[in-house]
């Protein structure tokens, strides 16, 4: 479900970029200008944009945004501006490094795109970095957290509705048995949560939940400062609820002492075409506060013009 505000009579990539390209001379850059384009065209239209814009000037549009935006505003509007499976890939190289490294955000890309998704994000990396998404994940992780993310990245989910009910009334009980025994990373486990598709996966722990009286993300709380069970934890959670997931990530970034930046604005542009409606609900729901007006009170000037663009301010 796309979110995006996108013009109903939308000008021609050759406009846009011409555009852009006024927005960047003269002594002061015009970041209305560029939020006013870039914040309202949907994927397939700022791909144009950017061939379009490199074909007039001979630039790539995403080094022209480097030079003349900075801070969190440039990531904001670097980030959006990338194709989705790129951006995913560029996430994905930065969770890996040393000063950015994250499980998380390897879990995130991992568990709440598609398989074609998933699949195209693969290819994006290899074609960027020269080397696989998996082999790098396999190289920066060790342990239970490798056994993990490495089938999570790799996976190629079936992506129909089709259920089977004996197998996830099986795979409840495995899954149960499992985590009574505090094997939590048993391969079973990891097995059922890396490759089941997200109905089947829906169907077991709906089950599960019937069958032993407690949910499984309950049962897997039993050690609360288990990281590894963390992580087990949010996987499930994107799996099957990803807007509560993601609405847990927006809180933490906007509620603690000092905003996260990089979270709010890694979530609010890899959703905002796809489920920022549901997070939206979401959020107001949990917080008793819309995102809009907590996004308001805790950012400012173009970094929060564009954020608040992009997760549909103002839309009717």
């Amino acid at each position: 479900m796309a979110t995006l505000r996108v013009p109903a009579d939308v000008p021609a990539p050759s406009e846009d970029a011409e555009q852009l390209r006024k927005a960047f001379a003269g002594w002061g850059t015009n970041e209305q200008l560029i939020i006013d384009i870039l914040a309202h065209r949907n994927a397939a239209q700022r791909d144009s944009i950017r061939r379009t814009y490199h074909e007039a000037y001979g630039k790539d549009l995403l080094k022209s945004l480097d030079e003349e935006l900075s801070s969190d505003f440039e990531r904001a509007v670097v980030l959006f501006t990338l194709d989705p499976a790129e951006r995913d890939a560029y996430l994905a190289n930065e969770s890996t490094k040393r000063f950015t490294s994250s499980n998380w955000i390897i879990m995130e890309i991992a568990c709440t795109r598609s398989s074609h998704e998933l699949f195209s994000v693969r290819k994006a990396y290899h074609a960027r970095y020269k080397k696989s998404l998996e082999e790098d994940v396999a190289h920066h992780t060790k342990g239970d957290y490798r056994k993990l993310l490495v089938p999570l990245v790799s996976a190629f989910r079936y992506e129909g509705e089709e259920v089977n009910m004996r197998l996830a009334k099986s795979e409840a009980k495995i899954l149960r048995d499992k985590i009574s025994d505090k094997h939590y990373s048993d391969e079973e486990v990891i097995r059922i949560v890396t490759t089941r598709s997200k109905a089947q996966l829906n169907a077991t722990l709906n089950h599960y939940n019937t069958a032993f009286g407690n949910p499984i993300n309950k049962d897997l709380m039993a050690d609360s400062d288990d990281e590894f069970l963390e992580l087990l934890r949010a996987a499930i959670k994107c799996l099957t609820v990803p807007e509560k997931y993601f609405e847990k990530v927006l809180r933490k970034a906007i509620n603690k002492l000092g905003t996260d930046e990089w979270a709010l604005t890694r979530v609010v542009t890899t959703r905002a075409e796809v489920d920022m409606v549901r997070i939206k609900e979401e959020y107001q729901r949990r917080n008793s506060v819309t995102l809009e007006k907590a996004i308001a009170g805790d950012t400012s000037g173009d970094y929060e013009k564009m954020l608040l663009a992009l997760i549909g301010a103002g839309d009717v």
